[in-house]
């Protein structure tokens, strides 16, 4: 603002007006005051984090700033910041948008099987309805976070009343996976006493790990007539 001829105390009368109370002695005094001991220590840290992120090794990027938070805690008190706390590099790499790299794959619960593999007919027309128990049933899975690694659990869904009436969990995802979880639902609506009646619509994804959508080897299961959406 003084490079373009206005003055201290023209420019906070200005700020004055649009509701920034500020004065031209607060100004003055903010300009030679030194920042404060923990701007200058983040200012620090910060230029750090930002030299790691650039440094560049035979056109590869430095293992240190694929570290995470924690890791990169303790990586910067082997160094010049010791006893630094692990909640400022939490609050810094948060700023600056720095995350560690995540090793391993994302684990996947549907891949397409592509337009042209064999699927069964859509008989529900995306009417997730039922007029009675055991005339739809609805079956997924998906996978759970543990600390032993993720676990695969496969659930069918009766859309007369909501209820899961099978599930199976597994560190595995194969036909016995959700094979099991079948069998449980026939086996908990039997003892119910609600015998699954041929006409039984089961409706799945078109994914092709589950093999929740296959059908000629298993088409005894109590008169299932299996379903499969189209793509999307």
């Amino acid at each position: 603002m003084k490079a373009n001829g206005h003055g201290v105390e023209l420019t906070c009368g200005v700020l004055r007006e649009q509701g920034v109370a500020v004065t031209s002695r607060s100004y003055r005094a903010w300009k030679i005051r030194a920042a404060a001991v923990r701007t200058r220590s983040d200012a620090v840290l910060l230029d750090r984090l930002k030299a790691l992120k650039a440094r560049d090794v035979q056109g590869r990027q430095q293992p240190e700033i694929l570290y995470g938070r924690r890791k990169m805690t303790a990586w910067l008190s082997r160094g010049e910041f010791a006893g630094v706390s692990k909640h400022t590099v939490d609050r810094l790499m948060r700023l600056e948008g720095m995350n560690g790299l995540v090793r391993g794959r994302k684990p996947r619960s549907s891949v397409s099987t592509g337009k042209d593999s064999a699927r069964a007919p859509d008989l529900l027309k995306r009417n997730f309805s039922a007029p009675h128990p055991n005339h739809s049933w609805v079956t997924d899975f998906t996978y759970v976070p543990t600390w032993g690694g993720f676990v695969y659990v496969a659930f069918a869904i009766d859309l007369y009343s909501r209820a899961i009436v099978g599930w199976h969990a597994s560190t595995v995802k194969d036909t016995l996976f959700v094979e099991v979880c079948l069998n449980m639902a026939l086996w908990r609506r039997d003892n119910a006493g609600h015998t699954v009646q041929p006409g039984l619509i089961h409706h799945s994804d078109a994914g092709s790990q589950g093999a929740f959508n296959w059908s000629s080897q298993h088409s005894d299961h109590g008169g299932i007539r299996w379903d499969v959406p189209q793509v999307g």
